[in-house]
Formats: C-alpha cells, sequence, structure tokens
C-alpha cells in the first residue's frame, strides 16, 4: 500500500443517496467528519467528546502507521529515527477502505498501533449505528479529504489547531506521560514541529480542512444533521 494519498476517481457524487439499506444503513452517505491538525492539538480529545455526548464512534488513523522496520518507512536525517510526521509513514489506502467499509456495511475492524513499540497490535471493531456519523480522526487525515469528497462520503473536514507554543505544550506533556518514546527525543522533534506548524495547517487548509477551534468544532458538531 502506498503511503500517499490514494487515487480520487470518483464513485459516487456528494449529492447521490446510496439504495443499499440493509443493515440499517442510512441512506446518505456523507458520514465521515475528519479532525486533522497538528500533533497536541486535541483532536483526539475532540473525539472522545464527540462520541461521549453525540455517540459518534471515532476511527483513529494514527493506529495505520507502519511497523518501524517497514522498509517503506522514511527517515529523518538529522534525528535519525523514523519520520513520522511523513504522509508515507502511514498507510492511506488501508485507511480509505476501512472508513468506506465502516459507512457502507456499519461496522469494521481496525489495527491498534503501540507507538513506544512502533508496531501495529490487536485492534477493535467499530460499529456505526444508524444516523450517527463518525470522526476520522489523526495527523493525517487531511490527505483523505479529497478521496472522501469524490466517493460521497464526506460530511465536514476540521483543521484543529491552537496556538503552536500551547500545541507543544499539550503535545510534550502527553507524549511524556505515555512514553512514547525518548524525553530528548520527544523534546526535538516537538520543537522541529512547532517551527513547521504553521506550514502544516496551511497543508491541510490547502486539502480542504476548515481551520477550528475544539470549542468551535463542538459546535459545529451539535448541529450537524
Amino acid at each position: 500500500m502506498s503511503g500517499q494519498a490514494p487515487g480520487s476517481e470518483p464513485r459516487a457524487s456528494a449529492g447521490r443517496t446510496d439504495d443499499h439499506t440493509g443493515e440499517g444503513r442510512p441512506a446518505g452517505l456523507a458520514r465521515v467528519v475528519v479532525a486533522c491538525g497538528p500533533s497536541g492539538a486535541g483532536k483526539s480529545r475532540l473525539a472522545d467528546r464527540l462520541r461521549h455526548e453525540l455517540g459518534w464512534p471515532t476511527l483513529r488513523l494514527d493506529d495505520f502507521y507502519l511497523d518501524g522496520d517497514d522498509p517503506r518507512l522514511p527517515l529523518q536525517d538529522d534525528l535519525g529515527i523514523p519520520d513520522w510526521d511523513d504522509p508515507a509513514s502511514w498507510d492511506a489506502d488501508a485507511a480509505l477502505t476501512a472508513l468506506e467499509t465502516l459507512v457502507r456495511t456499519g461496522e469494521v475492524h481496525v489495527p491498534g498501533y503501540d507507538i513506544a513499540r512502533s508496531r501495529r497490535i490487536e485492534g477493535v471493531r467499530i460499529t456505526l449505528p444508524a444516523g450517527a456519523f463518525v470522526v476520522a480522526e489523526g495527523i493525517f487525515a487531511a490527505e483523505l479529504v479529497g478521496a472522501l469528497r469524490d466517493r460521497g462520503l464526506l460530511a465536514q473536514a476540521w483543521c484543529v489547531r491552537r496556538t503552536p507554543w500551547v500545541t507543544f505544550a499539550l503535545r510534550l506533556a502527553r507524549d511524556l506521560k505515555e512514553r512514547r518514546k525518548p524525553p530528548v527525543t520527544l523534546v526535538r522533534r516537538g520543537l522541529a514541529l512547532r517551527r513547521a506548524e504553521p506550514a502544516i495547517v496551511a497543508h491541510q487548509v490547502a486539502l480542504g480542512a476548515t481551520p477550528i477551534t475544539p470549542g468551535e468544532a463542538c459546535r459545529r458538531a451539535a448541529d450537524l444533521r
């Protein structure tokens, strides 16, 4: 599978309703809410809140990272570690297939990912209740916006963002708590991401995501039907 965003050959227009009514599926397929944004901006917390308040399941796209020994994995020359911030470190095709399967059938089995070990682990089964939306959350989620739109699956796309130093602090606190990597690596990577954050947000907005704070996203979600 390629780590780049998959092709965008249209299978269904955004305005089409689907004929399939089995398994309690809604007629409209535009049920995917993309939550992208810089690492540490609050995407996972937003997805958790929407799950608790609105009953929307979360499909965590970061669980589609490649294994640490995968030869396709790009490396950061300056840090000597895999470049987890490069979309090529991620299986976009598998992530798109999982989302389409979930929307069309109402359920899908997805992998888990152990960041400390850089390896996929046993995953979970996700179900999508009729009439609900699924939050597709991850740092590379914007890479799927075009393909989801072409397939008629996209409801909205949000680039969750805060001020860069707030994002830096939240990300570092999270990564240290979860012992994702050695502390020195986390600090060096965090500073590099802090410098790159304006370009990251601009890139995801160019791919079709709307820049938004977590609070603004919750208000939009409450009005989404």
